[in-house]
């Protein structure tokens, strides 16, 4: 067989598409193959599949193939131009890429694979590319990947933020709680940014929401009250970020106490900051028992983690009125606590209690989109970071969006 019928059976390229020739380039470890076409073939316009005649053809271009054993293979042909009555002179579409793409297809899903599994330095490194060019084709990857994306219908949303750079940069993110995949991203956290998600649906995938977890950021409350239908019974304040802020109370409590003990010689808090913060799970043996005294003691950070423990039994509750009444009987016991930091909380839960309720009827979380905000930090940590915002929203769409990502064909 020659070489030109090998790489033909090898490319996969059939009429009018064929092999003229293969120019084997020792010194410079590469090889060249050349295609051309058939005499008087009728090609499709690439916007509406009409048949045209040849009209010319564009100037030669290269694409970048997998490489044959050790050798970097190249393709070389003069892409056909058609005349369509409807849409003017048009490049046809080739067989072998996609368009405004210097890779063939095969090419780029090689380069997609390495980019899953590593960063895209270590992906230009292994394929011999540059860091723009291996960014230009996830760049490719992800406009295909939300181009494909159907109008699905979503029972739970998750909005979440995430921090981008130091200096209070934040995104705002719209994930799918029951798949576990990143919707939307919008730069900052303003309502702004949450209304941008909004057009992306249409009415009935609207309709279709039944429940949204997140924090109680005031504009992402004022978005979704904007744009979503019965948004105050959908609206469900995310059991951790209650969590997060009973933490940060106890915290001030431990730290004002350490510091009146530590003028009296007293050291018992010293050390402990985190062990008023983790679960029973988190601890050994005797870790537990060397906590359980300080949690039985009189000290007020004591008092202060008694009432973050019950506070989050609110949500072993079934029914809404025992949830309401274990509630007020906490409230009542938080604000005479005579713990400052326990009663701003105590007041602010309070003022957001419907919607920490809503759990009871909807049963989401956030935990979905902590997981997802995991892999984001990876995708941020292996990167050593983004230039710009573009190009993180990019790689979140890329490893976080469940996105059909593979070029056409394959």
């Amino acid at each position: 067989m020659q070489d030109s019928q090998l790489y033909q059976q090898i490319l996969g390229i059939t009429s009018p598409w064929r092999v003229e020739r293969v120019d084997l380039r020792l010194k410079e470890g590469e090889v060249h193959i050349y295609l051309g076409h058939e005499a008087q073939v009728a090609w499709t316009c690439p916007e509406c599949q009409a048949e045209c005649l040849l009209y010319d053809h564009d100037s030669e271009r290269l694409w970048r193939h997998l490489d044959t054993c050790q050798y970097r293979t190249v393709l070389h042909a003069e892409p056909p131009r058609c005349r369509c009555a409807e849409h003017g002179v048009r490049v046809v579409r080739l067989p072998w890429a996609e368009p405004h793409s210097r890779f063939t297809a095969l090419f780029e899903r090689l380069a997609i694979d390495w980019l899953r599994a590593a960063s895209q330095q270590a992906a230009a490194d292994q394929l011999g590319l540059t860091w723009d060019e291996v960014h230009g084709i996830m760049e490719r990857a992800v406009r295909r990947g939300l181009t494909r994306r159907k109008a699905e219908m979503i029972g739970y949303l998750g909005v979440d933020e995430k921090s981008f750079r130091k200096g209070h940069k934040y995104l705002t993110l719209v994930n799918d709680l029951a798949r576990g995949r990143v919707l939307y991203v919008a730069e900052d956290r303003k309502q702004s940014s949450l209304d941008g998600f909004w057009p992306t649906l249409t009415k009935k995938q609207r309709g279709w929401i039944a429940g949204v977890a997140l924090d109680m950021w005031g504009p992402y409350v004022q978005s979704i009250q904007a744009h979503l239908p019965d948004a105050e019974e959908k609206m469900v304040f995310d059991k951790f970020h209650v969590a997060k802020h009973l933490g940060e109370a106890v915290d001030k409590v431990r730290r004002s106490e350490h510091k009146e003990l530590h003028a009296e010689g007293d050291e018992r808090l010293k050390g402990t900051k985190y062990d008023w913060l983790k679960g029973r799970d988190k601890f050994d043996l005797a870790g537990w028992r060397e906590f359980c005294q300080l949690r039985r003691s009189k000290l007020k950070t004591a008092r202060a983690w008694a009432l973050r423990e019950q506070a989050m039994k609110l949500w072993d509750y079934s029914y809404v009125q025992a949830a309401r009444n274990h509630f007020a009987w906490w409230y009542r016991w938080a604000t005479h606590s005579r713990l400052q930091p326990m009663i701003d909380k105590a007041k602010m839960l309070m003022s957001h209690l419907p919607n920490i309720l809503t759990y009871l009827k909807h049963g989401i979380t956030n935990a979905a989109s902590e997981n997802i905000n995991a892999k984001i930090q990876w995708v941020k940590y292996t990167a050593r970071g983004f230039r710009n915002f573009d190009n993180f929203k990019t790689a979140i769409y890329f490893h976080c969006g469940d996105l059909d990502l593979s070029p056409r064909p394959t």
